[in-house]
């Protein structure tokens, strides 16, 4: 595992633990610096599915054919583009 895979894995471990909800997904949370006490909020960004778990998907997917990093570039949304090569 690549040390971007080792804090991706840590990452989604804190999301799981901190932001997951009992009754299905997860939630925004108040305070970041207060793991003891983060203060759900009753509201999942629109970002979080279609960028953070994407780029997670994406950080452990070992095949690299999916979307070969040579062929694509990601915008800051995590949409794929190919690459133009004239």
């Amino acid at each position: 595992m690549s040390k971007y895979q080792e804090w991706g894995w840590k990452i989604f471990e804190s999301i799981e633990k901190y932001t997951k909800v009992a009754t299905g997904g997860y939630s925004s949370i108040n305070n970041v610096l207060d793991p003891q006490n983060p203060q759900l909020k009753d509201k999942m960004e629109s970002f979080f599915i279609g960028e953070t778990l994407k780029y997670l998907f994406l950080l452990f997917d070992d095949s690299k054919s999916l979307l070969p990093l040579d062929k694509y570039v990601f915008n800051t949304e995590a949409h794929p583009f190919p690459i133009f090569t004239p």
